[in-house]
């Protein structure tokens, strides 16, 4: 008996159909704006760590720089871990400093100009006229740079 009384005041409450239908279809709303940010955000992470410098791109960007300060010049000699060139009537040197960088300046070692930054250590080797550079990152990068200063003839 109770429960015939439960149901016929469960009758009497007039609810619309339509409001059923309106949560089901919120809930679709949300659920779907939650994906789309979801794979937003993916993508987002993924560009980021696609457009994030690495050690690779900027050894690049050295060996193309530093070529082009070797053209053309006269290697005059290695010393103290410098290694001096000249190149347009002016004397040019280039070496790892304690700052942990690859730089260029003058020869007296006056207007820093660093061409590589964060470096783990910079081996450079001469032999006729033959340089070597060895260059070492924190992230275990090993690259070497070889350029003969032999003139042309």
């Amino acid at each position: 008996m109770q429960t015939i009384r439960k149901y016929s005041r469960l009758m009497k409450n007039k609810v619309p159909a339509f409001t059923l239908i309106k949560s089901l279809l919120a809930l679709i709303v949300i659920t779907g704006m939650l994906l789309v940010y979801q794979g937003l955000s993916r993508s987002v992470f993924s560009h980021m760590a696609y457009l994030r410098e690495n050690d690779q791109d900027k050894w690049l960007l050295f060996s193309q720089q530093f070529r082009a300060e070797c053209m053309g010049a006269h290697f005059r000699e290695l010393r103290n871990g410098r290694l001096y060139i000249e190149k347009e009537g002016k004397e040019v040197a280039f070496g790892f400093t304690d700052k942990k960088d690859f730089r260029k300046a003058s020869a007296t070692w006056h207007g820093y100009h660093p061409l590589l930054l964060n470096l783990a250590d910079v081996n450079m080797v001469e032999k006729d006229k033959k340089v070597t550079i060895k260059i070492y990152w924190p992230s275990g990068l090993e690259r070497t740079f070889i350029y003969d200063f032999k003139e042309k003839s």
